[in-house]
């Protein structure tokens, strides 16, 4: 009797996720977490709307979801000035960038992207045998001009750049991002990850032609929206490349319940705004906590904030491991030198009540260790 019988590439692969999910250290650890501060999910949650549709929808789930995404598609082409043949609908950012990769990369052909930069992308391109050519990031922010050089040089089939990024929580404005596209190499598509962007100040979103086959944008519903759970995401370019989805993507991906949700999300508007009003005040009170311990903040355009702290990623760590240890779910950059710091997602009152008061002592023994 055999066992399965595994392509060569998946015996290749280890077998690890991009992140450790906080269900699963709360397992470990035998008790919940005090603070869930660092999925970067929307603690402020979804429009009472979308609640009340989404509620609704329930009933409804012995259907299928329109494999289609019709109204959903149409909803979000008149809210971006658009057509439905330049939007596609997937199960987050995260599932429309392993179809994307799974369209244009062949085993050995080579993928851009920033060291340090959101691992899942990773994950996919591994996972279907590319080869990722990493470039560093330049004064804690990805580097537009090295990832359009790097492409060029290795003649790359995609270019990942998320802005605003995850983990640093930087943004470069419009122009930036209208200049690197100007210089996508021919051949090449480039991946502009939107996930943060209904948070982000204005200017930073450039006006891109969706019919311009250099650039696919992907935004979602998990972070200004609040839906993380509702696995809703989409992706705008042009029709050739959204078509030719239609290929490979579980058509059945999407429920009834996410679809009425976010198309109530997307109609309240008023709501999103509101959001943002109080991700901002959240950062303040971050960015406060960190200066209170003498740490730095560095500047967000995101729903967390990216602390220094001071010193390298081993005292970082234990810092990190300090907060969990009091219940404070944190996480970190995983690369050096972004390493040195933390990544505080934006929490309720309380949440940060209990982020000040574990800190201080956070920091005493990664000091003392």
């Amino acid at each position: 009797m055999t066992g399965p019988r595994f392509t060569p590439l998946a015996q290749s692969l280890p077998a690890t996720v991009p992140f450790v999910g906080p269900e699963t250290q709360e397992r470990a650890r035998g008790r919940a977490f005090i603070a869930r501060l660092g999925a970067n999910e929307s603690v402020f949650g979804p429009s009472p709307k979308a609640v009340a549709a989404m509620q609704a929808a329930a009933a409804e789930c012995w259907m299928y979801g329109d494999p289609e995404n019709h109204d959903l598609r149409a909803a979000l082409a008149a809210h971006h000035g658009v057509t439905p043949a330049n939007i596609v609908v997937g199960e987050g950012i995260d599932g429309l960038l392993g179809y994307l990769v799974r369209l244009v990369v062949c085993p050995g052909d080579p993928v851009v992207t920033s060291d340090g930069a959101y691992p899942t992308f990773n994950f996919h391109v591994a996972g279907f045998g590319g080869a990722l050519h990493k470039v560093p990031y330049r004064n804690d922010a990805e580097d537009p001009d090295a990832l359009i050089s790097a492409a060029a040089a290795t003649r790359a089939r995609l270019i990942y750049l998320a802005n605003p990024d995850n983990p640093m929580g930087s943004a470069h404005p419009a122009a930036v991002i209208a200049d690197m596209i100007a210089r996508v190499p021919d051949g090449t598509i480039l991946i502009l990850d939107e996930a943060y962007i209904d948070l982000a100040p204005d200017g930073t979103a450039p006006a891109i032609d969706a019919e311009d086959p250099r650039v696919i944008r992907m935004r979602t519903f998990s972070k200004g929206y609040g839906m993380a759970g509702a696995r809703v995401g989409y992706a705008i370019g042009a029709p050739p490349l959204i078509q030719a989805f239609d290929k490979i993507r579980n058509h059945f991906g999407m429920s009834r319940i996410s679809q009425a949700g976010a198309l109530a999300a997307l109609a309240d508007q008023p709501y999103l705004t509101e959001v943002k009003a109080r991700v901002a005040r959240a950062r303040d009170r971050i960015a406060a906590i960190a200066r209170a311990n003498e740490l730095t903040p560095l500047p967000s355009a995101t729903n967390f904030v990216t602390i220094d702290c001071g010193q390298d990623g081993a005292f970082a760590r234990r810092t990190l491991q300090g907060l969990v240890a009091r219940g404070i779910f944190v996480r970190m950059p995983f690369v050096a030198p972004q390493d040195r710091c933390i990544r505080v997602s934006c929490g309720t009152d309380a949440m940060l009540d209990a982020f000040a008061a574990a800190l201080p002592e956070a920091l005493d023994e990664a000091r003392g260790a």
